[in-house]
C-alpha cells in the first residue's frame, strides 16, 4: 500500500491543493477543517468548530489564522484568501511542503527565512495549538498572526454587523474575544511571554468560498479581527499559538500540552492506518454519558441508520468494542414505546432499527452470544413487537409477513432525498432492503431466543420467518433473475437499483443460491464500478452520471446513478458468501481501489459518494462514517477468508460445525426454502462472480 505522499512541486498549484481538504476531530464533536494551504473554500472550513452547548448544533468560531513574516520592515504574509472572484494574499507560493502525519505540517520559504507550522487539534477539549518553528533566518524576523472570527452556526454566513464586539479582553499571556453574548469566551493565547496583541478590530469583506458556489449555494461572507499577535523569533526557536474555549493557566502549561498531545498521535503511513484513524474521527463523546457517531465530516451531524451500518466497521474491526457497546447503549437507553428516539425509530427510517440487528450480529463475534442476548434481548423483542403493532401510521407488518413502509411526507429508506417536497426515489410499499433485513432480524431474534430458553418468543415468531420467506419470493422475484427494487400499489417497481444486493450480502437470506447468483451478476454487469455501486443502471432514462449542478441536480443524481462505497461491503460479503476463498484475489483488488483517495479530496479518508461516470470523482462530504466503514469491513472479510495455518483450519472446522449446529438447532422449523430457479448454477457462477 502506498504511503500518504504529496506531490512538493504541485504544493503551489490551486488546482491541486484547494482539492484536497485536511480534517482533525476532538472526538467530542468539534474539528478543523480546510484546505492543505489553509485556503477555506467551504463554509464549514475553520480552525476551530465545535458545540458549544448540550445541543447537536456546532459552530464555527475561528475561521482563520493568518501569518505574516516581517524581515527589514516587509512584510510577507504567507495566508491564502479568496475575496470575489481573486486571490489575496497568495501565500501558497511561499510553501515548501505539506506532510499529514503525526499532525497536518506545512513549511514556508521566503528567502532565507523558513518557517515550520504544526497544527495539533486536542482530542476531548475545544483547542487548536499551532506551533511555529522559525528553522532557519539570517536577520531579524518578526512573526505576526491575524486570527478571523466568525462566531456563527457553521450551516449559516456571516457579515458585517453593528451587534458584534471588536474588542479583546485581556488573558493569560494573550486575550478573549467574544463576538456575541450568546457564546462562550475564546482564549487566544501564545508560548511566549514577550508575545504583544496590537488591537485593531476590523471587518474583512467578502471572503468567497468556491465549493458552496460550485455546489449551488450562497458563497461569500465577512469576518472579523479584533486584533493581531506579533513577536521576534531566532532561528531555531518556536511560539505556540493556542486558541481554546478553556484558557490555560501559564505559558509553560501551552507548552506542555502540545509536547504531550502530538507525542501520542499516531502515524497514518499508509492506506490501513489512515482508515483506521479515520474510523475513530467518527465516534463522539456527548455531555449525558452519551456516545455517538458522527456521520461525516464536515456537514453532517448524528443518523442512525448511519450510525448502525457504521459501528462494526468504525469499532470492532480495531477491537474496540466498548465503544460500540457505548454507542448502542447510549440508543437503548432512550428507546419509549420498542422504539428507538429520534431519526433512529422507524418513523424515520423503516429500515434504521433493523440495522441495531446487523450490528449486534457482528458484535456477536467478539462478546458472544449470550451476552448480546443478555443486554440487548429485549430491545430486540420490543422492536420486533413495535413492528407488528404498526409505527406512526407508515410502518406496518402485514399478516403475508411483510413490512410496508410508505408516507406522503418523508421517505422512509436511505434513498430519502427530496426535491421541492417530493421523495426523489419515491419507493413506498415493500422495500428489498427493510423486508431482507426484517427477515434477518426476526431470524436472529429467533436463534438467540432458542438458545437462552425463551419458549415463549419462540413459539409466538417461529411460523413467521417462512411465511415472509415464501411472500417475499412471490412478489420479489423478477423473470430475468434479479431482485424488485420494492413492490407498491402499482405492482413490482424493475429498476435496477444496489438495494437488492443487502439481501445476499446478509448472515440470513429469504433467496436461495441460483438468485444469489443472477442478482450479484445484475448487479456487477449494471452498477458495479470501481469506487462503489451506482444506485441507478445507466440504461435507465433517469440515470444521471455526475453529481453536479444545482442543489436539486445533485439530490437528484444521488439517488440516480451517483456511486456509494457503503453498499460495497454488501456485495463484497454476498460475493465471498458464494465463493469463499475464490474471491480473495477480487475483493483485494476492490479495496486498493481506493488506495489512492486518501490523498485526494479528503486527506486520509473516504468521502461520501461518487459520480457514476468515469473518473468517478469524489463528491460529498470528505470523510464519511459508512465509507470507511465499508472499507474496513471488506478488509475484514479479506482477513476471514485468507488461507489459515493448518492449526488454525482445524480451530475454524470445529467452529463452523459448532455453529452450524446452533443454527440448525435454531432455525425456524416451519421455513422453507425459496425455489430455485432452473438456470445451471456452474454457468451461472462462473458468470456472475468472475
Amino acid at each position: 500500500m502506498s504511503a500518504l505522499t504529496f506531490d512538493k512541486s504541485e504544493l503551489g498549484n490551486l488546482e491541486y491543493s484547494l482539492q484536497r481538504e485536511m480534517l482533525a476531530t476532538d472526538r467530542i464533536g468539534g474539528y478543523m477543517s480546510t484546505t492543505i494551504v489553509c485556503c477555506n473554500t467551504r463554509r464549514y472550513h475553520g480552525l476551530i468548530v465545535a458545540p458549544i452547548d448540550d445541543s447537536d448544533r456546532t459552530y464555527l468560531l475561528l475561521s482563520a489564522l493568518d501569518e505574516t513574516i516581517i524581515q527589514h520592515d516587509q512584510t510577507f504574509n504567507l495566508a491564502l484568501h479568496r475575496f470575489k472572484g481573486a486571490y489575496e494574499p497568495r501565500g501558497h507560493k511561499y510553501i515548501t511542503d505539506f506532510e499529514y502525519t503525526p499532525t497536518p505540517t506545512i513549511t514556508y520559504r521566503v528567502g532565507g527565512v523558513i518557517l515550520k507550522k504544526e497544527m495539533l487539534w486536542i482530542h476531548k477539549r475545544t483547542q487548536l495549538m499551532i506551533r511555529y518553528t522559525l528553522v532557519d533566518a539570517h536577520s531579524e524576523t518578526r512573526l505576526r498572526l491575524r486570527p478571523f472570527l466568525a462566531f456563527r452556526d457553521k450551516h449559516a454566513l456571516t457579515h458585517a454587523n453593528l451587534e458584534a464586539d471588536g474588542h479583546s479582553y485581556p488573558a493569560v499571556n494573550g486575550v478573549k474575544c467574544r463576538l456575541y453574548g450568546s457564546f462562550p469566551w475564546l482564549y487566544l493565547q501564545t508560548s511566549k511571554p514577550d508575545t504583544e496583541f496590537v488591537p485593531a478590530p476590523d471587518w474583512y469583506y467578502n471572503f468567497e468560498y468556491l465549493q458552496d458556489i460550485a455546489r449551488g449555494y450562497e458563497g461569500h461572507e465577512d469576518l472579523m479581527t479584533t486584533g493581531y499577535f506579533e513577536t521576534e523569533l531566532k532561528k531555531g526557536e518556536s511560539i505556540i499559538f493556542s486558541a481554546s474555549l478553556d484558557e490555560m493557566g501559564s505559558t509553560k502549561t501551552i507548552e506542555e500540552m502540545f509536547n504531550a498531545s502530538i507525542a501520542r498521535r499516531t502515524h497514518k503511513i499508509d492506506f490501513e492506518s489512515c482508515l483506521e484513524h479515520s474510523a475513530r474521527q467518527f465516534l463522539i463523546r456527548r455531555p449525558g454519558n452519551r456516545t455517538e457517531v458522527i456521520s461525516g465530516y464536515p456537514w453532517h451531524g448524528v443518523s442512525g441508520r448511519q450510525t448502525f451500518i457504521a459501528l462494526p466497521g468504525i469499532t470492532l474491526w480495531q477491537n474496540h468494542k466498548e465503544d460500540c457497546l457505548d454507542a448502542l447503549d447510549t440508543q437503548v437507553r432512550a428507546m419509549h414505546d420498542g422504539m428507538f428516539a429520534g431519526d433512529f425509530s422507524a418513523a424515520a427510517g423503516a429500515d434504521t432499527p433493523l440495522w441495531f440487528f446487523w450490528t449486534l450480529q457482528q458484535l456477536e463475534t467478539q462478546i458472544g452470544a449470550a451476552e448480546v442476548w443478555k443486554r440487548y434481548g429485549d430491545a430486540m423483542k420490543q422492536i420486533l413487537e413495535a413492528y407488528k403493532k404498526g409505527i406512526a401510521g407508515r410502518v406496518i407488518l402485514n399478516d403475508n409477513g411483510l413490512v410496508w413502509a410508505s408516507s406522503d411526507e418523508v421517505p422512509l429508506s436511505w434513498m430519502n432525498a427530496m426535491i421541492d417536497g417530493r421523495a426523489v426515489t419515491p419507493r413506498n410499499g415493500y422495500q428489498v432492503e427493510v423486508n431482507a433485513l426484517w427477515y434477518n432480524a426476526v431470524c436472529y431474534t429467533l436463534r438467540l431466543a432458542g438458545e437462552n430458553g425463551d419458549k415463549k418468543f419462540v413459539k409466538a415468531w417461529e411460523k413467521l420467518p417462512a411465511k415472509t420467506a415464501a411472500t417475499f419470493n412471490e412478489l420479489f422475484r423478477l423473470a430475468d433473475g434479479y431482485l424488485a427494487d420494492y413492490v407498491g400499489a402499482e405492482g413490482a417497481n424493475q429498476f435496477i437499483r444496489p438495494n437488492m444486493i443487502i439481501a445476499c450480502g446478509l448472515p440470513y437470506k429469504m433467496i436461495d443460491e441460483q438468485t444469489q447468483l443472477d442478482v450479484i451478476r445484475t448487479v456487477r454487469q449494471h452498477l458495479l464500478t470501481p469506487k462503489g455501486l451506482r444506485t441507478l443502471s445507466p440504461r435507465n432514462p433517469l440515470y444521471k452520471g455526475s453529481q453536479e449542478g444545482s442543489p436539486a441536480e445533485r439530490d437528484f443524481a444521488g439517488k440516480n446513478g451517483s456511486v456509494w462505497p457503503w453498499v460495497l461491503a454488501f456485495y463484497v460479503r454476498a460475493c465471498f458468501d458464494i465463493d469463499k476463498e475464490a474471491y480473495l484475489p477480487a475483493a483485494s483488488e476492490i479495496f486498493e481501489n481506493f488506495n489512492e483517495d486518501i490523498q485526494t479530496y479528503g486527506i486520509g479518508s473516504i468521502g461520501e459518494l461518487y459520480d457514476a461516470d468515469p473518473p468517478f470523482a469524489p463528491r460529498g462530504a470528505i470523510s464519511q462514517a459508512w465509507s470507511v466503514a465499508a472499507l474496513l469491513d471488506i478488509l475484514h472479510q479479506i482477513e476471514l477468508h485468507k488461507p489459515a495455518t493448518p492449526a488454525k483450519k482445524t480451530a475454524k472446522k470445529a467452529a463452523a460445525a459448532t455453529s452450524a449446529k446452533k443454527a440448525a438447532k435454531a432455525a425456524p422449523k416451519s421455513e422453507t426454502k425459496a425455489p430455485k430457479a432452473p438456470t445451471k448454477r456452474s454457468a451461472a457462477k462462473k458468470t456472475a462472480t468472475k
